[in-house]
């Protein structure tokens, strides 16, 4: 397994976007956004292959223990295949960890599931 990428919310993406990208060479794909959900994102990608999503979102919150706040959201595991998302998360979801979405592909075309993890941090499952 690896990581696949690492996510956190910004007040400011375009200035958090260039920041990574003037700073840390950081390589920006296209934005995403939501208009349903009030949510952007852009991910950027490292020369190590290391991807960073910042994201914005409307209705964020600064109390830390809210998963729509600025900083750290989400780790997302890379694991192969959707036969694998799928068994890992029933194995969490069987050794009593809160499924926050099931396995699905997403608006921006990831299969992916979401789980309440560790001390309350988010794990992403996806391919």
């Amino acid at each position: 397994m690896r990581i696949e990428h690492i996510a956190m919310y910004v007040n400011d993406l375009e200035n958090a976007k260039k920041f990574f990208v003037k700073y840390f060479n950081a390589k920006c794909g296209d934005m995403y956004h939501n208009v349903t959900k009030g949510f952007m994102s852009y991910f950027l990608s490292f020369e190590d292959g290391a991807r960073l999503e910042i994201m914005n979102k409307a209705d964020l919150s600064e109390c830390s223990n809210q998963t729509n706040r600025h900083g750290y959201i989400h780790l997302a595991f890379s694991v192969g295949s959707k036969e694998n998302v799928d068994a890992i998360t029933q194995q969490l979801r069987d050794d009593g960890y809160e499924i926050l979405s099931e396995p699905r592909i997403t608006g921006d075309g990831y299969y992916e599931s979401c789980v309440k993890a560790i001390e309350g941090n988010l794990i992403e499952i996806t391919i």
